[in-house]
């Protein structure tokens, strides 16, 4: 059980439950997961927790600091450890998530910093773009019919992580 999170939740005059302890740990084991994906893995052990708990503790875990979300494209956000801190390379072709570290855009948030004022989470940043695979396979020739066969597979391979 996670003490400093039962801690923190006993401070709130919440306690822990057995369901949030399962969120939580599904949450650490996958790294990035879709509160579906998290209702998955937390229904493999107890049967009966629903989407609506798990989307409920998410969003408690998420006010307590424990867990963050990000956004990597259409649909559901996607949830981490708080202190899972990267930017998110998300590739539109064949929806591949890479990890860069935050300082990649330091440059950027320092001057949105010093021009805007405002201070950008760079662990709450998803870019979209291409991977290099896709970039080798686009420069390589593949007719688009046969990549989109490929992306297809890896979506669906991908959502079973």
């Amino acid at each position: 059980m996670d003490t400093s999170l039962k801690g923190t939740l006993h401070k709130r005059g919440l306690r822990m439950t057995p369901q949030r302890q399962l969120v939580l740990d599904a949450v650490r084991d996958l790294g990035h997961a879709t509160p579906e994906q998290v209702c998955t893995r937390v229904q493999a052990t107890a049967p009966a927790v629903n989407i609506t708990t798990v989307y409920r503790t998410l969003d408690l875990l998420e006010e307590l600091g424990v867990v963050r979300h990000a956004h990597l494209g259409h649909g559901a956000p996607t949830y981490s450890e708080h202190q899972h801190r990267h930017v998110h390379l998300v590739c539109h072709r064949c929806g591949r998530v890479d990890e860069a570290p935050t300082e990649l855009l330091s440059g950027v948030a320092e001057r949105t910093q010093a021009d805007l004022g405002f201070r950008l989470d760079a662990t709450h940043v998803a870019l979209s773009g291409t991977c290099a695979d896709c970039a080798a396979e686009h420069d390589a020739g593949t007719p688009d019919h046969e990549h989109d066969e490929n992306d297809a597979a890896a979506r669906a391979v991908e959502g079973d992580r």
